[in-house]
């Protein structure tokens, strides 16, 4: 059974006087485009069975901001997160799960995008390669179970900036 893999980078981020990193909310600009990224996610992909994301707040208000209502797992890891430690973490998944959508930051998001990516010549992955902005989501086709994701487990078939 294949599964479907969405990797999102939080939306863009205010920077208030006085706040740690970790608690820093989204600007307006990264509530509107997490919101566009969660119409464009409803009408062009499967629906999403599971969430797992980041602790910090921006991601935190980036998954509310996209109306996703799938079951949420809220994982500290994710914050800092190695691309060996994502692939460790999509591994548990639920076999039962066919859609995954984790949230998270730079540089994990887009590194992890880039690793499971079978291809790196297609123009999808050209994109990604260049910048891997905030809101933006990395769509991956995995052919096996979710324990088996590790570098060029999957294709890289759409890679969207809602703006």
């Amino acid at each position: 059974m294949a599964r479907t893999l969405i990797l999102m980078r939080h939306g863009k981020s205010a920077y208030p006087a006085g706040i740690e990193d970790h608690e820093r909310p989204l600007a307006p600009r990264g509530q509107r485009e997490a919101a566009l990224a969660g119409a464009w996610l409803r009408a062009n992909q499967p629906p999403i069975d599971a969430v797992r994301c980041s602790t910090a707040t921006r991601t935190r208000e980036t998954l509310s901001a996209t109306g996703i209502t799938a079951p949420v797992e809220f994982e500290s890891g994710i914050y800092e997160a190695t691309t060996d430690y994502l692939f460790e973490l999509i591994g548990l998944t639920d076999p039962a799960v066919s859609t995954l959508l984790v949230i998270g930051h730079a540089p994990g998001m887009p590194w992890t995008a880039w690793d499971l990516a079978a291809a790196h010549d297609t123009e999808e992955a050209l994109r990604l390669s260049r910048k891997f902005p905030t809101s933006a989501l990395a769509v991956l086709r995995l052919p096996g179970e979710w324990d088996r994701v590790g570098p060029g487990a999957g294709d890289l078939v759409t890679f969207h900036v809602p703006r």
